[in-house]
């Protein structure tokens, strides 16, 4: 099968659409569900500390089991459990024409359009990179950036557990020289961390105020164990260049108000995915201006 796909590369895009279409839906779940299992277990922490815990053996007080797989996805309107032929990718949300099938309340366009996001997007690195490892890394690396900038987007906030573990692979990865070396990588994985620690530092120093959040530091950090070293002055540039562009588009069309924060990540997650694919294009073509 690994060779078939290595010569087809048709066969390689199409398979590579349908099966991260699919990881969309799943990313959708991340998205939804990780930031509430990320609040219960505070919660938890402050009742324990508390001691406001109920007493040991009342079933009554043990809250319900929620993780990514339980509950079983349901309309948050009506409860309706989704059936699997209503969580078809993309297909199931056209068919329904965007509402649930029990109470007619309308379902987020959000959820095909990470899927389609997630799908397409995986599916153009493999057409421009061939089915080779570096093309299914970049599609590792786009899954978890999508989930951050979309959790970044509803919380301000970057869960620990997709940071860590992607700058760990970043730095694994590079074990093999893929992307850089391992010694840009380590680099590159300090420098970012240490860049936007300052940037908070210098900051709350001179206003008092945080400007951004630790979940920052880590990504840039994780995007540096990627990308090494080189790639930091880049991505942050794009990052303020998306920052802008982005910040005027939601001021426009969601009459976002212009004193409310807009959270970094997802700045962050674009600049950095684009430096990771054109990086050195556009590093090449700034050169050869000059």
């Amino acid at each position: 099968m690994l060779e078939l796909l290595q010569t087809s590369p048709l066969l390689a895009v199409v398979a590579t659409l349908l099966f991260s279409l699919l990881v969309g839906s799943f990313l959708n779940v991340v998205i939804l569900r990780l930031p509430v299992m990320m609040q219960r277990e505070w919660d938890a922490c402050i009742r324990a500390e508390a001691g406001a815990q109920a007493e040991s053996g009342n079933p009554a007080s043990e809250p319900e089991r929620f993780n990514l797989m339980v509950p079983r996805s349901r309309c948050g309107h009506c409860g309706h459990e989704i059936q699997w032929y209503e969580n078809i990718p993309v297909l199931s949300w056209l068919f329904l024409r965007g509402r649930c099938s029990q109470c007619s309340t309308p379902i987020s366009a959000r959820y095909p359009f990470v899927e389609l996001l997630t799908g397409i997007g995986s599916a153009w690195l493999v057409w421009h990179f061939g089915f080779t490892l570096e093309a299914g890394c970049l599609v590792l690396l786009t899954w978890a950036l999508i989930t951050l900038t979309f959790i970044d987007l509803d919380h301000q906030l970057l869960p620990d557990s997709i940071t860590l573990p992607l700058l760990w692979l970043g730095l694994l990865i590079n074990t093999q020289g893929v992307f850089v070396s391992l010694h840009e990588a380590v680099l590159g994985a300090a420098a970012g961390y240490l860049l936007l620690w300052s940037v908070y530092w210098l900051f709350k120093l001179l206003t008092g105020k945080e400007g951004m959040g630790y979940g920052d530091f880590k990504l840039l950090a994780a995007i540096g164990a990627w990308g090494g070293l080189m790639v930091l002055p880049l991505v942050v540039l794009l990052s303020s260049v998306v920052g802008v562009v982005l910040a005027f588009g939601l001021i426009a069309f969601r009459r976002h108000q212009a004193q409310n924060p807009l959270p970094f990540g997802p700045y962050l997650a674009i600049a950095g995915w684009i430096a990771m694919v054109w990086g050195d294009s556009i590093i090449s073509a700034y050169l050869g201006s000059f």
